[in-house]
């Protein structure tokens, strides 16, 4: 019985979707149907209750499962330790991200992680989105975090989460102190925008010509940051992701107002190369990402987020230990 047999039946089991375990295994619906099938047929039970939405597992099934999960788990512990003659060698997950993800929500996630993985760590390089196709593309980084996916054949792209966008605008601003603004209200106003070449802005101007409105585009830039220092300034307004502003927002420096009758969100997604075997570790990761995060609950822990500096126009990198909270990360281009 082949390891990656049971490892598939093993991810469909935890997504119920024979397309979501394809996706993750880098093989066909079909293929995952044809997996399930062999084992079905070579146990002489039923596994999967496929007449169900999502599927179900039979009692087989699920005990199955269990007894796969745990034979997996020992399996990748055997094979770390035959291929490291140190027990508490460390293993590096290499992340490609843009940088609007979030450096406090990632830090979150790197924190949980160091906890349930004492012996890896996570290595976070910030850049520009077609930097971080390229750096999955070439092995570089094990996986990716991008906005507004793109439908490439080269990648599997996992959905991570939806972000809703809103108004975001000076406190002096005329739209500071509405609860709401309809879209047609923007028409003709200064407006701060991405730069043409990046997909949220693609994706933003199909949303105000959807609903025949035209802002009028005074500043472009690739970088929220630059984005959000513009709108301080009262140069205009622009429409951002809710995470973005956080900081912001409570510190006063900026005011978020909803859309009225209208919505975009922001998808953002995990992606790899299709045809990766991706590491025990690599994938804990990948589920902790896909796991609700309560927003700043590291801070109300009293331990802190990981470290992170941000000097512009400079690298900075920072370095601590695999068993500490804190993961080394290093940020680069502030680019959405």
């Amino acid at each position: 019985m082949q390891m990656e047999s049971l490892q598939v039946f093993c991810d469909l089991a935890r997504h119920r979707s024979f397309s979501r375990a394809g996706a993750v295994n880098g093989v066909t619906q079909s293929a995952v149907s044809q997996v399930v099938s062999q084992l079905e047929k070579r146990m002489g039970v039923q596994l999967v209750n496929r007449a169900t939405r999502p599927l179900q597992l039979t009692h087989a099934g699920q005990a199955y499962y269990e007894g796969c999960r745990q034979l997996l788990e020992q399996y990748a512990q055997l094979e770390a330790s035959l291929r490291s003659a140190a027990a508490e060698r460390t293993t590096t997950i290499q992340v490609a991200a843009i940088y609007s993800v979030g450096l406090s929500d990632m830090g979150q996630y790197v924190e949980r992680f160091a906890q349930v993985c004492p012996h890896s760590r996570v290595h976070v390089d910030y850049l520009h989105p077609d930097r971080v196709y390229e750096r999955v593309a070439d092995g570089v980084a094990d996986l990716g975090l991008v906005s507004f996916p793109r439908k490439l054949r080269k990648f599997v792209c996992l959905p991570w989460r939806n972000e809703p966008m809103v108004l975001a605008c000076a406190p002096r601003h005329p739209f500071a102190s509405r609860r709401h603004v309809k879209p047609t209200e923007v028409d003709g106003l200064n407006y701060v925008g991405f730069d043409r070449n990046l997909a949220i802005r693609r994706e933003v101007d199909r949303f105000w010509r959807e609903h025949g409105v035209a802002p009028s585009v005074v500043m472009e830039f690739d970088s929220i940051e630059n984005i959000k220092k513009a709108i301080e300034i009262n140069a205009g307004i622009a429409l951002l992701p809710v995470p973005t502003l956080r900081q912001e927002v409570a510190a006063g420096s900026l005011v978020a107002v909803p859309l009225a009758g209208a919505t975009l969100n922001r998808p953002l997604a995990i992606i790899h190369r299709r045809h990766q075997s991706l590491s025990p570790s690599t994938r804990s990761f990948v589920e902790l990402l896909q796991s609700p995060l309560v927003p700043h609950e590291v801070e109300r822990s009293g331990r802190g987020p990981a470290r992170h500096t941000r000097s512009p126009g400079r690298r900075r990198t920072v370095v601590a230990p695999a068993n500490s909270p804190h993961a080394a990360l290093s940020s680069g281009g502030a680019t959405s």
